[in-house]
């Protein structure tokens, strides 16, 4: 689910939602909601056309799993985001069919029921379209969906699946809506940082809580990294050097002032998701806080908020200690509570 490049977006909306109503990103965190979350978290937004069921989230975590979704039968969706790392990807780039690579980093997938827009570009309106970026893309699964749907629709197994879920056959339309009604039950929360905010004073030592300090202070991480995501859900330009084959955002939007600029990922589970950064180029935590204290490299459009910092070895290692404090001592998938 890293950034795929789209031949046509027009298109695949069109092939997904043909035949049926188009509903925009409007979520109910109703009754029907079965996704147990943390202490502080938000309840988990659902999509009024994609209710949660357990039979489609049973449906979807066996397709997520399945690397019968790719063209030659070799790459699933957790072939690019291992439940192991808080699905992510440990390498830079992920592999995808004939060892093939793409542009871009695969980031977790923890705790994405809560992003407005997908892909670290923002190229998709719901997770229900993300997942044909994945399947479609060359570089990745590489898949015909034609082809896809007619190897579901001759699994007795999965014709049972699908209609338990959705009393219909595999479709494109059942198809994403059952992996991304399982992609809204990955999520987490629980860390020691919780428990800190919480009231337990006890929950962080000396060193974690001057790196909290620092973080919401000197720092100033807090100003992209907040709230209970430690995330912003916007697209900003850190000051990395760019390369001219990757624009970013501006790839979707056209407007040059979107240049390089990339999604504000959660901090959650930061230690197990590296490497780090849209196209993974800085391998450690280390790397990054170097990439800032530095205040980036001046590069173009880079926002005005990243400016020398003047942390001391000391204090960087404060930082780190405390985003170690942000990782979660179990990440829940499933309806399980």
């Amino acid at each position: 689910m890293r950034h795929h490049l789209y031949k046509s977006i027009a298109l695949i909306l069109v092939i997904l939602f043909a035949g049926c109503e188009i509903l925009g990103p409007d979520s109910d965190p109703g009754e029907e909601n079965l996704i147990s979350v943390p202490e502080g978290f938000a309840p988990i937004p659902i999509p009024t056309h994609n209710p949660v069921t357990p039979a489609k989230v049973e449906l979807g975590e066996r397709l997520f799993f399945d690397p019968v979704l790719s063209r030659d039968g070799t790459v699933s969706c957790a072939s690019c985001h291992f439940p192991e790392v808080a699905f992510a990807d440990p390498r830079t780039l992920s592999v995808g069919v004939d060892g093939k690579t793409g542009l871009r980093n695969s980031p977790t997938l923890v705790n994405i029921a809560y992003q407005k827009l997908f892909f670290w570009d923002g190229g998709a309106l719901t997770l229900e379209n993300q997942i044909f970026g994945p399947l479609q893309d060359p570089n990745e699964m590489d898949a015909d969906l034609n082809e896809i749907l007619q190897r579901l629709n001759d699994d007795a197994s999965y014709v049972e699946g699908f209609s338990a879920a959705f009393d219909d056959v595999p479709t494109l339309q059942t198809l994403t809506q059952a992996i991304a009604a399982f992609e809204r039950t990955i999520r987490s929360g629980g860390s020691r940082y919780d428990e800190y905010i919480n009231g337990d004073a006890s929950a962080l030592s000396a060193q974690e809580i001057r790196g909290l300090d620092l973080f919401n202070g000197k720092a100033g991480c807090n100003t992209c990294h907040s709230g209970f995501l430690l995330a912003s859900d916007t697209f900003e330009n850190n000051g990395l050097e760019f390369a001219n084959s990757d624009s970013g955002r501006a790839r979707i939007t056209q407007d040059p002032n979107d240049f390089a600029k990339f999604k504000v990922p959660s901090l959650r589970n930061v230690v197990m998701t590296g490497p780090f950064m849209h196209d993974g180029r800085l391998a450690s935590l280390e790397a990054v806080l170097d990439h800032y204290n530095a205040g980036g490299t001046g590069s173009r459009g880079q926002n005005p908020v990243i400016v020398p910092l003047g942390l001391t070895d000391d204090e960087k290692n404060d930082i780190i200690a405390f985003l170690g404090a942000l990782s979660d001592e179990s990440i829940m998938i499933g309806l399980e509570q």
